[in-house]
C-alpha cells in the first residue's frame, strides 16, 4: 500500500505545498509498520487548520455610548459606526463598544479612537495600535507655584523625533532592561528603549501642569505612550499576526489580523506588551522625577497612572481599548480606583472613579476625541492669521511647544466639545468625576517637523 496524493484529495483535502511532506511521512509510517488508519493520521497531521470565515454584518453588536449634539457629530458617529460594523465581523470578537470620545481612524473596518474590541482568545496588534500603552500620568506636588513647575520641566523634558543624546540619557532600570533583552519580540528594541527613555512623544502628547480644584495643590500631569520601543513591538506582533491570518483567516482585514494566546507566539507577545507597560510607566515618572528634581528637589505627595491604548484581560476575554480608559477597579495591580481623562489644553484634566458599565464593556473615555481630521480643522480657520488664532485659543493659560513652533492641529478647536464629552460621560453613567486639574499651562512638541519639510522645499527649488 501507498498513499499519494489522490488518496489526500479523496479524503477532502485542497492540493497545497503541505501534501509532499504529508505523503512522505505516511508512506514512512507504512514502511515502519504502521497500519493505514496510522499512515492517514500522520498525513492528516500535516494538514492546515481550517480557514474561519467573516462573520455576517449582523454576527456580533456593539454599544454605542455616544450622541450627536451637533452635525459634526452625526457625521463623526456615521463613520464610526460604519468602521465598527466592519469591524465586528473579525472572527475572534465577541462584543464592542463606542465612546463619547470616538472618531474614525483609519480605513472602514479599523477600530476607532473611542473604540473597544473584545476577543476570545486572540490578541489583535492593530487594535492597540503603534502607540502602544499610550496613557496620562499625574503626580500631585503640594502648595508650590505652578510656573516654576512648568519652567523645570521645560528645562528637563524632550519631545519630538529621536531619543536623548547619550550625554543627555537618563538610565534605565536594570530590570527593564532585562526584560527587553529577554523577550524574542522586544529583543531588537533595547537600544530603542535606552534611547527613547524620559521622552514623550509628538501630536497630542503633553505635558501640563494644574491646580487640584479640591485642595489647589499644584500638580503635574504627561500624556505620551511606549515611543519607538512601542512601535518596534507593534510592528513585530503585526508580522506574526499577519502570518497567522494569512494560515486561519485571509478573508480577515489586515488590519485586524490576530494572534492565538494559546501559541508561544501569543504567549510571548503577552509577555512583551507587560514590559512595555512597565517601560511606559517607568518613562512617565523619570519625566516628573527630573521636573521635581530640577524644579529645586520638590517632592511628589501623590501620583498614578492609567493607559487607554492597550489590551486588557478580563475573565477569558482581551479587551483592546484603543484610546478608551478602563473604568473598573482592579484593571491592573497598580490600580489606585481612580483614572485620569484629558480634554484639551485650555480645560481642566478631570480625575474620575470609573462605572464599569457593563455596555461599555467596562470603560470610559479616555479624552475629548476629534469630529474632523486635522486637515479639515485647518481648512475651516483658513484666512485668520496664526499668530491671532494662537492668541485667542491659549488666552489665560501658558502654552509652550518644544519646537518653538506651534502645531496648530492641537488647539482646543480641534477636539470636539469638553463640555459635552463631560455631559456624555455622565448620561451614559460611564465614571464618576471626582476632581479637576485646573489648567495653568502645558507644553507639547509643536509643529517640530517644520525644518524638515522647509529643507525639502529648499532643495527642490
Amino acid at each position: 500500500m501507498t498513499i499519494t496524493g489522490k488518496d489526500l484529495i479523496d479524503w477532502g483535502h485542497k492540493p497545497g505545498k503541505w501534501f509532499a511532506p504529508a505523503i512522505a511521512a505516511a508512506n514512512q509510517a507504512l514502511a515502519d509498520g504502521a497500519g493505514a488508519a496510522a499512515a492517514r493520521a500522520q498525513a492528516e497531521g500535516f494538514a492546515p487548520p481550517p480557514v474561519i470565515e467573516l462573520k455576517p454584518h449582523d454576527g456580533a453588536s456593539f454599544h454605542c455610548a455616544i450622541e450627536a449634539e451637533t452635525e459634526d457629530d452625526r457625521r463623526n458617529i456615521e463613520g464610526v459606526v460604519a468602521t465598527m460594523t466592519e469591524l465586528m465581523r473579525t472572527p475572534t470578537l465577541t462584543g464592542g463598544a463606542v465612546l463619547p470620545d470616538a472618531c474614525p481612524a483609519g480605513p472602514p473596518g479599523t477600530i476607532p479612537v473611542g473604540g473597544i474590541a473584545a476577543a476570545e482568545g486572540a490578541i489583535h496588534p492593530g487594535m492597540h495600535s503603534a502607540d502602544v500603552c499610550c496613557s496620562v500620568a499625574i503626580t500631585v506636588i503640594g502648595d508650590v507655584a505652578p510656573r516654576a513647575v512648568l519652567d523645570a520641566a521645560a528645562a528637563v523634558t524632550h519631545f519630538g523625533g529621536g531619543g536623548r543624546d547619550d550625554g543627555a540619557r537618563v538610565p534605565l532600570p536594570a530590570d527593564l532592561a532585562a526584560g527587553f533583552a529577554g523577550n524574542r519580540f522586544l529583543h531588537a528594541a533595547s537600544h530603542a528603549a535606552a534611547a527613547h527613555f524620559a521622552t514623550q512623544g509628538d501630536g497630542n502628547h503633553f505635558l501640563f501642569v494644574g491646580t487640584l480644584r479640591s485642595t489647589g495643590e499644584t500638580a503635574l500631569v504627561t500624556h505620551h505612550g511606549s515611543r519607538k520601543p512601542g512601535a518596534m513591538l507593534y510592528k513585530a506582533g503585526m508580522a506574526v499576526a499577519d502570518h497567522w491570518r494569512r494560515r486561519l483567516s485571509p478573508e480577515t482585514l489586515k488590519q485586524n489580523a490576530w494572534i492565538p494566546f494559546d501559541t508561544e507566539d501569543g504567549r510571548d507577545y503577552w509577555a512583551a506588551l507587560q514590559i512595555i507597560r512597565e517601560w511606559t510607566k517607568a518613562n512617565h515618572f523619570a519625566i516628573h522625577d527630573l521636573t521635581l528634581a530640577a524644579a529645586g528637589g520638590m517632592r511628589a505627595r501623590g501620583r498614578f497612572w492609567n493607559e487607554h491604548n492597550f489590551v486588557f484581560r478580563r475573565g477569558d476575554s482581551f479587551l483592546h481599548a484603543k484610546g478608551a480608559t478602563p473604568a473598573w477597579a482592579d484593571f491592573a495591580g497598580d490600580s489606585s480606583g481612580l483614572v485620569l481623562i484629558p480634554l484639551n489644553m485650555a480645560e481642566p484634566i478631570l480625575i474620575a472613579r470609573g462605572s464599569d458599565r457593563a455596555e461599555a464593556l467596562g470603560f470610559c473615555p479616555h479624552g475629548a476625541g476629534r469630529n474632523f481630521s486635522r486637515r479639515e480643522h485647518g481648512r475651516r480657520h483658513a484666512g485668520i492669521p496664526a499668530a491671532e488664532r494662537l492668541r485667542a485659543e491659549t488666552a489665560g493659560i501658558d502654552a509652550r511647544f518644544h519646537s518653538g513652533v506651534p502645531d496648530l492641529t492641537e488647539l482646543p478647536s480641534a477636539y470636539k466639545p469638553a463640555a459635552a464629552v463631560v455631559r456624555q460621560i455622565e448620561a451614559f453613567g460611564l465614571a464618576e468625576i471626582v476632581d479637576h486639574v485646573d489648567p495653568y499651562g502645558c507644553i507639547m512638541a509643536g509643529d517640530w517637523m517644520k525644518p524638515f519639510r522647509d529643507q525639502r522645499r529648499k532643495r527642490k527649488r
